[in-house]
């Protein structure tokens, strides 16, 4: 019976797939797999073929796989090793090639043949691209053929470098990759411009031939893609979608990346629920956008038709439903962020008292507060709170090179103009010019480059903040250290990060915390910056009464939106409102227009958070709740 249970869950999915709390269990089911083919392996005296994939997705497969090297003993002196891709051109000793990649998370931590490792080659002649990889998939062979291949999957739907297009029998080749695809890679070189264009990779077919294949994906961040490789139809516009045809292949995800299958986001139409509140106002305004019907319009049709009869017989009549979830909606809605003094605050989302709260809004970078909630900051201040804004980093990676140079010949003038001594400020102008005319992708700036870059971004924020309404001593700048290294890749969380949080909290004792809540990206500033704070409030738990009553509300960035069924407040903006944040946004003039880092999305910031206000605004009235021009949203999280 739970098999039969099982299969009714997992009926919309045309492939195995195992889900783990976490990439972390995840991928330690993952190394555990390879372990025992590698034993299994030695022990018939022959050679374990493995194919594997580079990128964010395998590191913790290769981290455990080196603690069982070194504190159990695993060997790798009979593994051989056939790499999925690589940039083309490379050098194999870049930072950005997958040589390096493999050496620093595997290779030099185990002890594999050197002679047994096989990357493709990213430095060889155009011409000599097409005999490497017919050679490639020669040996390949000639071991074998792979025991097992690893992949990860791109947002495009690519296994290796196996883009839209790709044909199901295709082999080792030289691919021109997707825009998509050199979007995700330009953190990695220091802008797209920088990113190569094409990669040689192996084909469909070769990834076909292994005798067994693994897929791992963790994050929201690939949910859509993995719900249209495991649910969709089989289709070369996304080539994950061939490994269906296989029946020895398995997907292992986290449950952030399983979380668009039927079986997780609609699971009444694959299985009977326990009707949660959450679970139930989910369902109900899934039913109000897929009929595009207003909440109150629903019937009891509606309900047996799309897989809700459930619902309706458990807690019927519908109607009665469909009012109890109109009204939790509505009272999401408040135009008093910081609680409204006097009133009855039952179903309110903030407290009425004190009437005058504490607040920090903390910002990983020195922008997110404005783009993010910045009506409701602006809201906080003219409504009397005491309002603290905390950058939490300097931001000083993303900043034009060219700005540099313009704010120092700015400095140098200034100083002559009021008769000191420019003399110093020139010098170290000449040596600013020489190191960027000569700086490579992604190098890292000196000391003094990061600097001015801090120093810009920093002046922005303050214009910002001022703008919003606060006086200087409730802006604050915080500089963490784990942000500070002049890479796109960031030092570990040390306690030091988490002290410094607990000082400003200490010195503040807010009644609300705002923070970033974009947990997408595993390895985003955002959430690292959101469990910092989140360590610093559980800290003081233990010892600060006043951490019992604050609230600790998430906010979302210029990207995504929290889903309707997941906003706790909304807070409406005029079309004077919406005026006053942009203009808020306008000040951070290094981030205008063009950014170093626009993400895949090429409008500018400022357009993107209005679109996503007045979007929000717009689901909520075609629920048929009462039309604003604009909203922002938040949800209440339970440290």
């Amino acid at each position: 019976m739970a098999r039969l249970n099982l299969l009714e869950e997992t009926r919309y999915e045309k492939l195995l797939v195992n889900v783990y709390p976490g990439q972390k269990e995840a991928s330690l089911y993952v190394a555990q797999k390879i372990a025992t083919l590698i034993k299994a392996k030695q022990q018939a005296s022959e050679k374990a073929v493995l194919g594997l994939a580079t990128g964010a997705t395998p590191v913790g497969v290769y981290r455990e796989l080196v603690r069982m090297h070194r504190e159990e003993g695993l060997s790798f002196y009979n593994v051989v090793t056939f790499n999925l891709d690589e940039y083309y051109p490379m050098q194999p000793h870049a930072e950005q090639s997958y040589v390096t990649f493999m050496y620093e998370n595997l290779f030099s931590h185990i002890d594999i043949d050197k002679a047994n490792i096989h990357i493709p080659d990213g430095t060889l002649a155009v011409e000599e691209v097409a005999a490497f990889c017919l050679n490639y998939e020669k040996k390949i062979e000639e071991f074998g053929g792979l025991d097992l291949q690893v992949l990860g999957i791109g947002r495009t739907g690519h296994i290796g470098f196996n883009e839209p297009g790709s044909a199901p029998n295709s082999g080792t080749r030289l691919v021109t990759l997707d825009n998509l695809t050199r979007s995700d890679a330009s953190r990695d070189f220091g802008g797209k411009e920088n990113v190569p264009t094409k990669a040689i990779t192996m084909g469909i077919g070769t990834i076909f031939k292994a005798r067994e294949i693994i897929l791992m994906a963790w994050s929201r961040k690939k949910a859509p893609i993995i719900k249209k490789a495991v649910e969709g139809e089989i289709s070369g516009e996304v080539p994950a979608t061939y490994l269906q045809l296989s029946d020895h292949v398995e997907f292992v995800l986290d449950e952030d990346a399983a979380s668009e299958l039927t079986r997780f986001d609609t699971p009444w139409l694959v299985k009977d629920c326990v009707w949660s509140e959450q679970l139930k106002k989910k369902a109900v305004i899934w039913l109000a956008n897929e009929l595009n019907k207003p909440v109150l319009k629903l019937t009891e049709e509606d309900y047996n038709n799309h897989g809700m009869a459930q619902l309706a017989v458990e807690q019927g009549p519908v109607y009665n439903i469909n009012i109890d979830i109109f009204n939790k909606i509505q009272h999401t809605i408040t135009g008093w962020p910081g609680g409204k003094p006097n009133a009855d605050d039952s179903q309110r989302p903030e407290r009425a008292e004190p009437a005058r709260k504490r607040s920090i809004v903390f910002s990983p970078h020195p922008d997110d507060d404005v783009i993010s909630m910045g009506g409701t900051f602006i809201r906080l201040v003219d409504q009397g709170h005491e309002v603290h804004v905390a950058y939490q980093t300097s931001g000083n990676t993303a900043v034009w090179d060219d700005d540099v140079l313009r704010y120092m010949e700015f400095a140098i003038d200034f100083n002559k103009s009021i008769g000191d001594d420019a003399a110093h400020l020139t010098g170290i102008y000449e040596q600013m010019r020489s190191f960027l005319e000569q700086k490579q992708p992604n190098q890292v700036d000196t000391r003094e480059i990061r600097d001015v870059k801090g120093f810009i971004r920093k002046t922005e924020a303050i214009s910002g903040a001022r703008y919003a309404g606060l006086p200087d001593n409730q802006i604050h700048f915080m500089a963490l250290p784990f942000y500070e290294t002049g890479k796109t890749q960031k030092n570990a969380v040390t306690d030091k990060d988490v002290e410094l949080t607990m000082e400003l909290l200490q010195q503040v004792k807010p009644h609300q915390v705002f923070a970033a809540g974009d947990f997408a990206d595993p390895h985003g500033t955002h959430i690292v910056c959101f469990n910092i704070i989140l360590q610093a409030l559980q800290r003081l738990k233990q010892t600060e009464d006043w951490v019992n009553d604050c609230w600790l509300w998430l906010y979302r960035g210029a990207w995504h939106e929290f889903e309707t069924h997941e906003i706790e407040m909304a807070v409406p903006l005029s079309p004077q409102e919406v005026s006053r944040k942009r203009n808020a946004i306008f000040k951070h003039q290094s981030q205008k227009d063009r950014p170093v880092f626009p993400g895949d999305d090429a409008r500018e910031f400022w357009v993107r958070a209005e679109d996503r206000n007045r979007d929000t605004a717009d689901k909520y009235n075609k629920l048929g709740l009462a039309e604003y021009e604009a909203m922002e949203a938040f949800v209440r999280y339970h440290f």
